[in-house]
């Protein structure tokens, strides 16, 4: 597709930013990046922690970049929270409370994850109707923002939940049927331990700094961090590995579902890539 409009590519992938982080990311090869240029792989250590606004700052700087040099952007990925940050802005909020953090992460677990669900809907109803009761992560945003202005997140990022029309834009959502999809997951995961995932995980472990909360809790990685602790032997973990990405890849799905400017490209089986890239650049121009 980079080839045919003649693009380089910006990574939208959340874990790709790390730096080590290779085999359980499923980072583009050295072969293609030398094909194909790639940007936002690779740019902060996994001790740090990394924004949706400093994503958002990056990709507009990628942009201008790639834009001077007379080519296309092609944005590629599946963290659907940066691709709804690039089409819609973003709220920026408070910054983190990480002390207010660590108390609501104490409570849920004290009360379980429904607990944050009935907090919030207290104080943002519409929120909550919106997050899952087990999406601890911005259960506990949404939280810390009312805390923190005392307002809620949702009256503070309307924008964000206001989308265009799929034909206005140029944004194409990859459509799997269930079956081969899982069926690629499990195969993929089983490589990455033959590739030596294991050793890509402690070697993490052995590095200066502890990792940040969101590379440590990386589908792959965390799993594979608790089988260097002793919690479960090998088969067991690789196929904990496979259940929890073909469930990422499901979440990930639904939210791609769930924007109005995604149109969706189904996809055959077996795929011919060069057929699908034409089918997306024809449908870009309509």
């Amino acid at each position: 597709m980079a080839r045919r409009i003649d693009a380089e590519i910006v990574s939208m992938d959340s874990m790709a930013l790390y730096r080590g982080m290779d085999i359980g990311t499923a980072k583009p090869t050295a072969d293609e990046c030398q094909a194909v240029p790639h940007h936002l792989i690779d740019v902060i250590e996994p001790h740090e922690d990394y924004s949706l606004a400093r994503y958002a700052e990056d990709a507009g700087t990628c942009i201008e970049q790639v834009k001077s040099r007379g080519r296309e952007v092609l944005f590629v990925g599946g963290t659907p929270l940066y691709l709804k940050a690039l089409l819609r802005g973003i709220f920026q909020g408070p910054e983190a409370d990480w002390e207010f953090r660590r108390r609501m992460e104490a409570y849920g677990q004290r009360h379980g994850p429904e607990s944050l669900h009935r907090r919030l809907a207290e104080v943002d109803p519409v929120s909550a109707d919106r997050l899952h009761p087990n999406d601890t992560k911005r259960l506990i945003r949404a939280l810390e923002v009312h805390e923190k202005t005392g307002r809620p997140i949702s009256e503070l990022q309307r924008q964000f939940d206001t989308g265009r029309k799929a034909e206005e834009c140029r944004v194409f959502m990859l459509d799997w049927p269930r079956e081969p999809l899982y069926a690629r997951i499990d195969r993929r995961v089983e490589q990455m331990f033959v590739d030596g995932l294991v050793d890509e995980v402690q070697g993490l472990l052995n590095g200066p700094r502890p990792l940040s909360r969101t590379a440590g809790q990386a589908v792959g990685y965390r799993e594979v961090i608790e089988h260097l602790a002793g919690a479960r032997g090998l088969p067991e973990t690789i196929e904990l590995v496979q259940r929890h990405t073909r469930r990422l890849a499901k979440r990930q799905m639904t939210w791609f579902r769930s924007l109005s400017e995604c149109r969706r490209i189904p996809i055959a089986h077996p795929v011919d890539t060069t057929g699908l890239a034409a089918e997306i650049a024809a449908a870009g121009r309509r």
